[in-house]
């Protein structure tokens, strides 16, 4: 009987240290969605590293993909992987300046594929997840504590995502999302610039520029 009273008291602290570990995460992801959403404008500059064990891919045997994103509201302008994905709150136009071919579709990406994009930073986490807090560590000089998202839907495509956060500026600093197959995407934040001023049309499609470029418009 002692036995049984020591187990379940045991599981009850663990219960309750979980419960308090998983308000102090959602705590910290709301402050950085609050701050970081109350920008008028954000430049965010972004590298990302793949880590694919399984493929033969360690870390540092490839180059850091760079990219960089402008973000106002609902509106963005990405560069990434050598295309641009212009969002003007209403239509996506990806622009494919190899190909030179643009598509257009209503509304926004909507990660359907199990991919975290830039554009989702702040708001990803608010369905979906569970949290708890991570760990504090020191990165180049700066101290960045870590939050642990795990899918609720068992049958996701990412398995966890490690959420960096800056405890000074409670800014986001580093994502690292790790999928079913083990392999790990890791974004880095290299350049944020918040409240830049924007031109009137900085998030509308011209489409007689890329006419005239000879770009294929779908």
């Amino acid at each position: 009987m002692k036995k049984i009273i020591v187990l379940f008291t045991s599981l009850f602290f663990i219960s309750i240290t979980f419960s308090q570990s998983s308000k102090e995460a959602k705590a910290i992801l709301d402050e950085v969605s609050l701050k970081m959403g109350a920008y008028q404008t954000m430049f965010i500059g972004f590298s990302q590293t793949l880590i694919n064990l399984e493929a033969g891919i360690k870390e540092g045997d490839e180059p850091p993909i760079r990219g960089e994103i402008s973000l106002k509201g609902e509106k963005y302008s990405l560069n990434y992987l050598g295309n641009k994905f212009l969002y003007d709150g209403k239509k996506l136009y990806v622009i494919n300046n190899d190909e030179k071919e643009i598509s257009i579709t209503n509304g926004d990406l909507d990660g359907d594929d199990g991919f975290i994009y830039p554009s989702k930073l702040l708001t990803f986490y608010k369905e979906g997840y569970n949290f708890k807090m991570g760990k504090l560590e020191n990165l180049s000089g700066r101290k960045i504590q870590f939050v642990t998202l795990n899918p609720i839907d068992s049958n996701s495509d990412i398995v966890k995502v490690e959420l960096g956060i800056d405890a000074k500026t409670k800014h986001i600093y580093k994502l690292t999302q790790t999928g079913s197959n083990g392999a790990k995407t890791i974004f880095t934040i290299d350049d944020f610039k918040a409240n830049q001023i924007l031109s009137e049309g900085f998030f509308t499609f011209d489409k007689k520029k890329y006419l005239s470029q000879n770009f294929t418009i779908d």
